[in-house]
């Protein structure tokens, strides 16, 4: 199978306001985003990996250990506005946002995106998804849920728990019909809509849940779902380091 002309582009800024210049954070003896550049550059249909950053001193950390960095705009409102910006640099079909915080990124991740992007060019977004099997993280707000129609395309996410299961709890047991479903958020784009993205208007319920990809869904555009049995963790925080730093060095649990 031929496929299009592919890269990721890593979103990275210094002025993070819980945790400034993350991108640069030691990491098991190197910078964070050196841990997200490597991992995306295992992806096999991927043909480039760039850093997407508004600092000097990120592009110099990236150059030095051999990746390519591009300046944007630091006025840039989200990351996906930063990626847009360094998208028009390059002709690639399609665009693999991978978060500068997320070092356990997985190459496969990146290529399933890659691979259902090339071959379903009329669908212009899509993302990733993992069965929640976890009850706290089915309540908590830093855990964004989805819930896609039959054919896996996203009909909302939130924060809040969804789908709610309305039934008499004395009565009747749980019959599990609706799968809970993580969002990951690993985004791949075809070019010409992530060059539209920027120019959408916000919409009332993005700013309600401080989620971007609703904005796409109330202007009418499809995001495909994708399974993946991998999880991710972001750093948020310092602490948030400390936990992957466990992880890499096989001390620490995913699932804690």
């Amino acid at each position: 199978m031929s496929v299009l002309s592919a890269v990721v582009i890593i979103p990275a800024r210094y002025g993070s306001v819980r945790f400034p210049g993350k991108p640069l954070a030691p990491l098991a003896g190197k910078p964070l985003i050196q841990h997200v550049y490597e991992q995306a550059a295992r992806a096999s249909h991927v043909q480039e990996v760039v850093v997407a950053t508004d600092d000097e001193r990120i592009r110099q950390a990236v150059e030095r250990f051999g990746g390519r960095a591009v300046m944007t705009n630091p006025a840039a409102r989200s990351g996906t506005e930063r990626v847009a910006e360094a998208a028009r640099k390059t002709d690639a079909q399609v665009i693999v946002n991978v978060q500068g915080d997320e070092p356990l990124v997985q190459p496969d991740m990146i290529d399933q995106l890659v691979d259902f992007l090339t071959v379903h060019p009329a669908v212009p977004m899509a993302s990733l998804m993992k069965h929640l099997e976890r009850q706290e993280d089915f309540a908590s707000p830093h855990v964004v849920k989805v819930v896609v129609d039959r054919d896996g395309f996203a009909l909302y996410f939130s924060r809040s728990p969804i789908p709610y299961e309305r039934r008499d709890l004395a009565k009747t047991p749980s019959l599990g019909l609706a799968p809970v479903w993580q969002h990951l958020g690993l985004y791949g784009y075809q070019r010409h809509f992530l060059l539209q993205f920027p120019h959408l208007d916000p919409t009332p319920l993005e700013q309600v849940e401080q989620l971007e990809q609703l904005r796409a869904l109330e202007h009418g555009h499809r995001i495909k779902l994708l399974e993946t049995v991998h999880d991710t963790i972001g750093v948020d925080t310092p602490d948030g380091l400390k936990r992957v730093e466990q992880l890499l060095s096989g001390i620490g649990d995913r699932k804690t």
